[in-house]
């Protein structure tokens, strides 16, 4: 296992979603997994109690001892916090040169903001044009667009305005929309959508991470980006699918999920 993948995120104690769900998805597909922790949550399926940031200074002493002994293939953000940490974050990624996935957390699935709006601001000003590809939700695709996105037609519009904000390609993703679950990537000029069959589940806690982080070890992995999308869409389909059905709110996915000849 010698492909590494890094995930930049905040803590989750329940496993579900953020930097634990991260390293269990790049577990799971092949990869070895690093982390630096941005925030600490107390937190479970049911609620999320409290929320801590890192000092930014100790958020750049982990990245820095990541990268300059296991630097990882290809990397990721999860809730960064404040305007400190993103700039922080940016700043040291400026000279690294391995795609970055920046999964622009603002929002938990209890509705507890993890981003400021200063910190928004300074993801556009600073993380963006670092960016790969950026996997905004419909309300953060709204928000970093200026722009409704209610429909497949205004998620392409939002992936232009957001990829003109410096991100060489942009990912919305439609899950709370109505019918199946559609994505839209914008990448290269071009538009690809990749679909799945909605699952009627209360189960979703950490899909984003867990999908972002999917797409993130597939690239660490030397896949194209259309193919890394379209494995982790696979992979978050059945992950979902097969959640464990743990805790006495929104369920964690399952993160043993595994892609084969059968289900693919």
């Amino acid at each position: 296992m010698s492909n590494v993948a890094l995930t930049i995120a905040g803590s989750d104690p329940s496993g579900g979603a953020g930097l634990q769900a991260d390293l269990k998805t790049f577990h799971q597909l092949g990869v070895y997994g690093t982390s630096v922790v941005t925030l600490l949550t107390v937190q479970n399926t049911v609620a999320v109690r409290a929320v801590e940031t890192v000092r930014p200074e100790l958020v750049v002493a982990q990245l820095d001892a990541v990268l300059e002994d296991i630097p990882p293939a290809a990397a990721k953000t999860g809730a960064l916090g404040n305007e400190a940490i993103v700039r922080a974050v940016a700043r040291r990624l400026a000279s690294t040169s391995f795609p970055l996935v920046v999964d622009p957390v603002t929002i938990s699935k209890h509705g507890v903001r993890l981003m400021s709006e200063s910190a928004r601001a300074a993801m556009v000003e600073l993380l963006l044009p670092r960016a790969f590809l950026v996997t905004p939700n419909l309300d953060e695709a709204a928000a970093f667009s200026g722009i409704q996105v209610t429909d497949p037609e205004t998620m392409v519009e939002a992936a232009r305005r957001i990829s003109a904000l410096g991100a060489q390609a942009v990912l919305v993703k439609g899950g709370h929309l109505s019918g199946d679950a559609v994505d839209v990537l914008y990448w290269q000029g071009q538009c690809r959508s990749f679909a799945a069959q909605r699952i009627a589940t209360r189960n979703t806690h950490g899909t984003g991470c867990t999908y972002s982080a999917a797409i993130t070890a597939e690239l660490a992995r030397g896949r194209a980006l259309p193919e890394a999308v379209a494995l982790a869409k696979k992979f978050i389909t059945l992950a979902i699918q097969s959640s464990p059905g743990l805790g006495k709110g929104f369920g964690p996915v399952n993160h043993h999920a595994k892609i084969t000849d059968e289900n693919a």
